[in-house]
């Protein structure tokens, strides 16, 4: 079966306790590997931490079943098994599945394919795809997709599915990986996927039959408890973590259309507006209760102006890391002192103009204001507050230079 010269996949099957559905599944996988998957593949069950017979009878699997073997990992964790056996494996290609086989087999060769021709580095099993058909109870469903939006909200993902026990990935990305990736249990895959797409990585996504398996022993509000943790680790840390080697070894950056690239930059940059406008028209109102319309306003702009900054930095120029924060903020700043200058201006002439405007004019003329200054902010911010190659006013740079000392 293990032809010399072809491309190798290896299968792992993390278990732990699972003495009834080991050995049925197993030969399951086996038996399909050997009747209907065009390349050589091996199964290697990685026991982690069991306390029954589940060691025992992958032992006698792996005496029986040519193509099958077995490591025994003494502390629990999927994580650690997967990076255990995977970090240890010669095959080109390598895969997981549950020991349930919950997702049908028949998925494996479109899995694993795009690796092996190179034109992927990770595949994942995706049950909320088009095209996916899905049997699992109403709950399950409801925490995973909320799961997923979560990632997306907090983290930015853009694949669809993290925790489907059906996942693949070329041997040398995962060398390049695996040892960034921290988690040892449940949210080892959601780490795994993000460091992957923070690297410009391609995930390959395929669509699942997928039957939710009954006799599930996971421990859903501990593992909704480490995901938000592991969530909360990444947000803060992922930015840190080297992955621009990987990045320039085996990341495919987007090719577009130069107009194409401004259109979704400027279309990124308005939603980030619209939110900031919609959050200044509020602390403005606020804050005007308990004080002048000028000290109102200023403040108002200043605390958006930061957080908008912010979210430019990294949701429309892609800017992640703590490099030129400092330097980014202050120029973001000066692009703050722009757009008071014109909204002090628009609030000075309609005091002139009218005595004692009721408040929602104030509130109009300076979201009118406010908005056309978005069209100076956004030239600014390409040309100038992102951009590391342009100069640094000199007021400017002796701050950035006195915040690196």
């Amino acid at each position: 079966m293990q032809n010399q010269g072809h491309p190798r996949v290896e299968i792992v099957v993390p278990v732990r306790n699972e003495e009834y559905d080991l050995a049925p599944n197993v030969r399951r996988l086996r038996d399909f590997l050997d009747a209907a998957f065009p390349f050589p593949a091996e199964v290697c069950i990685a026991d982690n931490g069991s306390t029954d017979a589940t060691f025992e009878i992958g032992t006698l699997l792996a005496t029986e079943l040519p193509g099958v073997r077995i490591v025994r990992i003494e502390q629990p964790g999927r994580g650690r098994a997967l990076k255990q056996v995977w970090s240890g494996s010669d095959a080109d290609v390598l895969a997981y599945m549950d020991v349930d086989l919950s997702t049908n087999l028949n998925a494996l060769l479109p899995l694993v394919a795009p690796l092996l021709a190179g034109h992927s580095d990770v595949a994942i099993g995706t049950r909320l795809a088009r095209g996916s058909r899905v049997v699992r109870r109403p709950k399950r469903e409801l925490i995973s997709r909320g799961y997923n939006l979560l990632l997306k909200a907090t983290l930015g993902t853009r694949f669809s599915d993290a925790q489907c026990g059906f996942k693949a990935i070329r041997r040398d990305v995962a060398e390049a990986l695996l040892p960034m990736v921290e988690d040892t249990s449940w949210f080892f895959d959601t780490e795994l996927l993000v460091l992957a797409e923070r690297a410009g990585l391609r995930i390959h996504e395929v669509p699942v039959d997928w039957v939710d398996d009954l006799d599930s022993r996971v421990a859903i509000a501990q593992t909704v408890a480490d995901d938000l943790r592991g969530i909360a680790r990444l947000h803060r840390t992922a930015d840190r973590l080297p992955l621009e080697p990987v990045r320039r070894t085996y990341g495919r950056p987007a090719v577009a259309d130069p107009r194409t690239a401004l259109a979704a930059r400027a279309l990124r940059f308005a939603a980030v507006g619209v939110l900031s406008t919609i959050a200044y028209a509020v602390l403005y109102l606020l804050l005007r209760q308990t004080m002048p319309a000028q000290a109102a306003n200023l403040l108002a702009l200043l605390i958006t102006a930061v957080g908008n900054t912010a979210l430019n930095r990294r949701v429309t120029f892609g800017v992640r890391g703590l490099d030129h924060r400092g330097r980014h903020q202050l120029r973001g700043l000066v692009t703050f002192f722009i757009g008071w200058s014109l909204t002090a201006s628009s609030l000075w002439l309609l005091h002139t103009a009218v005595a004692v405007p009721a408040t929602a004019i104030e509130v109009t003329v300076l979201t009118i204001a406010n908005l056309a200054a978005t069209i100076v902010r956004f030239s600014l911010f390409q040309n100038w507050v992102f951009d590391d190659e342009a100069p640094v006013l000199p007021t400017l740079e002796i701050l950035d230079n006195a915040r690196s000392h």
